[in-house]
């Protein structure tokens, strides 16, 4: 009877080691297949992500070349990016006349049809400006201007996208903080998420010194460093809110 009892009991055993170890390694599947899962959507997920970048300067110089480089450092991170120059094209003020919101669209027909369809389709929006007058370009004033026509369609068209800025002034002191202050005025106007470097150096945006000579900029390891920190948290702030 004893050893009846006691081989119940040794079967028993085995049967419960052999049932944790089958529900281990159940979890320990599950757990690894959805961490895989998870992965392989935040992959995809910047795969398809979008970023559009808007240069408000009316020339093919510093400010282009500054954008050029950040959406090059995303492109290389996985992110698919368009670029919309200024230069060359015409962008005219808006009127403001309301027959966007009666008709759902700007009267005006010019190159702005572009900025319309990018900022719609785009995840994260940059946009780069020179320094003229201590603030914007009159370019990029007139986008943001002419911006209304999308919210005449819809006002929630671009919520919840990410906006960054790029102010690129002649002089170190030329203005890029009100430049920047307008831009991100822009964002929070159309519930688009402003974001910057960070408290170090960073504040609102990249900032550069050109000192008006496309190989002085190059030269400007302060501002590289500003345009670095600020994309580093732009890209935080798409893989973590789009």
């Amino acid at each position: 009877m004893r050893v009846v009892n006691l081989t119940i009991i040794v079967i028993n055993l085995i049967v419960i080691v052999l049932a944790e170890n089958i529900i281990v390694t159940t979890r320990y599947y599950i757990f690894t297949t959805i961490y895989k899962v998870s992965f392989l959507i935040s992959v995809l997920q910047t795969i398809f992500m979008k970023v559009f970048g808007i240069c408000a300067s009316p020339r093919n110089n510093t400010t282009e070349y500054v954008l050029k480089n950040a959406l090059n450092q995303l492109e290389a991170d996985g992110f698919d990016c368009d670029i919309f120059t200024c230069q060359a094209k015409t962008i005219r003020p808006c009127m403001h006349c309301d027959y966007c919101l009666e008709n759902k669209k700007c009267i005006i027909e010019d190159d702005m049809v572009d900025v319309y369809k990018n900022l719609q389709e785009a995840d994260g929006i940059i946009l780069a400006t020179p320094v003229q007058s201590g603030g914007i370009s009159s370019n990029m004033s007139a986008i943001m201007d002419r911006t209304r026509a999308l919210e005449a369609i819809d006002y929630n068209l671009l919520r919840g996208k990410i906006g960054m800025s790029i102010a690129v002034g002649g002089d170190r002191t030329g203005g890029q903080d009100f430049a920047h202050l307008k831009n991100v005025t822009y964002f929070m106007i159309h519930g688009i998420i402003p974001v910057s470097g960070g408290p170090f150096g960073s504040n609102l945006g990249a900032s550069f010194w050109s000192n008006d000579s496309l190989e002085d900029i190059k030269k400007d390891s302060y501002g590289w460093e500003s345009l670095n920190r600020t994309l580093i948290e732009f890209e935080n702030f798409l893989n973590k809110y789009i």
